[in-house]
């Protein structure tokens, strides 16, 4: 594998850029097309790649996709798989015999279930359960793997001796998508209520997006990523707490443009 197309992602994971078709310059060209539109500078290409993804014309940025191919836990598989806007060929152990790689997160690695949230770990394990913790878990791996590979050597065939098996071990596939549905993707996977483990991954991805298409990422940063959406109640709060002009002129501060200060205004404000 050619290092600087693969991120390593937990103890023996990893994601891996293995092709990519189309740029910035692709998704502005698509977009244009509904007109005739040439060639443009990179400038006015940011331009109407911020339009599209503020105002979510989203049919350009299927235009460009994305192939990986990924080393993970089936834990982190089986929420990856959620997402069934992709195509993706799994390692199928009917065919093969799995590696002995399991994923082993250390003492500190180890989480404490949350009390307020039944699906979420937060903060950390007292020292000496996390240190029992963590050997539990390679000494259950060891002794699964065992039974795992006499089961095979009785006879039992790879589709059933794989039962045995838990959701630590470590599997394979290949996942191509469009970046409309990669940005998706990465939305709910980068967010702070995803499980860290997943969101190890989803930060790999998103590495090799922003190389790939930097005006786009810098949008989806800036009106979605980063963005928040507020309810009718929570929008008609803050405009009776808000001055229209003084808003407006915070916003021209940071540097808005005139279209984006007129359309945050209605936003708030209505029109």
């Amino acid at each position: 594998m050619a290092k600087s197309l693969t991120v390593k992602v937990l103890d023996k994971g990893f994601v891996r850029l293995v092709d990519v078709m189309g740029d910035d310059r692709r998704i502005a060209q698509a977009a244009r097309v509904s007109y005739g539109g040439g060639t443009k500078t990179v400038r006015e290409d940011a331009a109407l790649i911020d339009y599209l993804m503020r105002h979510r014309h989203t049919s350009p940025f299927e235009m460009v996709e994305f192939t990986f191919h990924v080393k993970a836990p089936i834990f982190v598989t089986r929420q990856w798989f959620r997402h069934r806007t992709a195509s993706v060929n799994e390692i199928s152990a009917r065919y093969s015999v799995l590696k002995d790689e399991f994923y082993e997160p250390g003492p500190a690695e180890l989480r404490a279930q949350s009390s307020t949230n039944k699906q979420v770990g937060e903060g950390s394990l007292p020292e000496d359960a996390a240190r029992e913790a963590a050997a539990q878990i390679g000494e259950v791996y060891r002794e699964v793997y065992a039974t795992y590979e006499k089961l095979l050597e009785l006879g039992v065939a790879r589709e059933l001796a794989r039962s045995v098996l838990p959701v630590g071990i470590y599997t394979e596939f290949y996942w191509k998508q469009d970046l409309h549905n990669l940005l998706h993707f990465l939305k709910l996977r980068l967010d702070h209520h995803a499980q860290e483990e997943i969101r190890a991954y989803a930060r790999a991805v998103a590495g090799f997006v922003q190389k790939q298409v930097p005006l786009v990422w810098r949008s989806f940063e800036e009106h979605v990523l980063e963005a928040v959406t507020l309810s009718a109640g929570e929008r008609d709060a803050a405009a009776e707490l808000l001055d229209r002009q003084e808003f407006a002129e915070k916003l021209r501060q940071a540097g808005l443009s005139k279209s984006r200060v007129r359309e945050a205004l209605e936003k708030v404000f209505g029109r």
